[in-house]
């Protein structure tokens, strides 16, 4: 595939288009391979910059994009058009004072070989490559801060307390029951089979294996859940909602259980917030990335000194990405799922 030189301004570019909008659980026959070409020039009236994806990050909310919505934070995807998500990329052209050819970075691109960028703001420039690049899409990336700011900010641990996490083997849910153990805290994680159940947590369960959560619960946590981090919703988070120690906190981060269902489920155990003086909050990663270098401080040794290790995913190949992205929502994937873009 060519690259951007002096005497070359266009490639052929392959690109993950999404066919039309989806309803319930995504396939991968909504989306498609289609070959195209692109220029190598960002427009020199312009912020943009052109990109070589590297790494691109399959993220459990790109399944609301794939949907038509009235409501949302973030606008639907286009029939038609190349799905957009985090990646990891190498700027081939810049238009933009804080970018230069050859600049690794991170943020949001398109599911193509090469990408126009013109909306930059939140796009990183990679500073730190004594890591592996693809954790830029992961534990140095969106998924990283978000367990950082749902555990440390928002939760405001203390050594000694009780911590659940659901969807504990994905991307975030790794991260932040590490985080837990090194504050010092006691840490279980649920997830949807008992191989993934390998992330240093005190315990862990297969909820799949569970008949009844609330017993579950009972059983790890007899004293009751300081902090959960929630990921999941639905009948987890009803059964955490009864086993609240007093001044609980919960970060809901997600709520994959609900994405693909037509009529969500219910949350009936709401007065445990009221009786046991919880704070429960929502929130969205990119409110806090005035935070990344706090976080960038915090991360990079733990993972030079191995205190906290990574588990990916990586699926080889843009032709793969539809089957890697649907896996989220199977439960298929272990650990943070990328896919490695075949560029050369």
């Amino acid at each position: 595939m060519a690259e951007a030189t002096g005497a070359i301004d266009e490639a052929s570019n392959m690109k993950v288009i999404l066919k039309h909008y989806v309803s319930g659980s995504p396939q991968e026959t909504d989306m498609h391979l289609t070959a195209g070409t692109i220029k190598l020039k960002a427009p020199t009236d312009s912020n943009a910059v052109v990109v070589k994806n590297l790494f691109l990050s399959c993220d459990p909310y790109m399944v609301f994009k794939m949907m038509k919505l009235d409501r949302h934070y973030s606008e639907s995807y286009t029939p038609g058009l190349p799905i957009t998500g985090y990646g990891v990329a190498k700027v081939l052209d810049s238009s933009h004072p804080d970018f230069k050819n050859d600049d690794l970075v991170w943020g949001l691109t398109g599911w193509e070989e090469y990408s126009l960028i013109t909306e930059t703001n939140h796009l990183f420039k990679i500073q730190h490559t004594d890591v592996p690049l693809s954790y830029y899409a992961g534990i140095l990336g969106m998924p990283g801060m978000t367990a950082y700011i749902g555990f440390y900010e928002l939760c405001s641990p203390k050594t000694g307390e009780y911590v659940f996490v659901s969807a504990a083997s994905g991307a975030v849910g790794q991260l932040v029951g590490q985080f837990a153990k090194l504050q010092g805290c006691y840490v279980v994680g649920c997830a949807g089979s008992n191989e993934k159940n390998k992330f240093g947590f005190d315990e862990a369960f297969n909820y799949k294996e569970e008949p009844d959560y609330n017993a579950a619960l009972k059983r790890f946590f007899p004293e009751g859940i300081d902090i959960y981090f929630d990921n999941v919703g639905g009948k987890i988070l009803d059964a955490v909602l009864l086993n609240l120690r007093v001044y609980a906190r919960i970060a809901v981060c997600g709520m994959i259980s609900q994405y693909n269902l037509e009529q969500p489920e219910g949350v009936h155990n709401l007065t445990s917030i009221v009786m046991k003086q919880v704070r429960m909050q929502g929130y969205l990663v990119f409110d806090y990335y005035h935070l990344y270098p706090k976080y960038l401080q915090m991360i990079l040794p733990m993972i030079r000194e191995g205190k906290v290790v990574y588990v990916e995913d990586i699926a080889d190949g843009l032709e793969n990405a539809p089957a890697a992205l649907v896996g989220l929502f199977s439960g298929r994937n272990i650990g943070k799922q990328v896919v490695a873009v075949n560029c050369v």
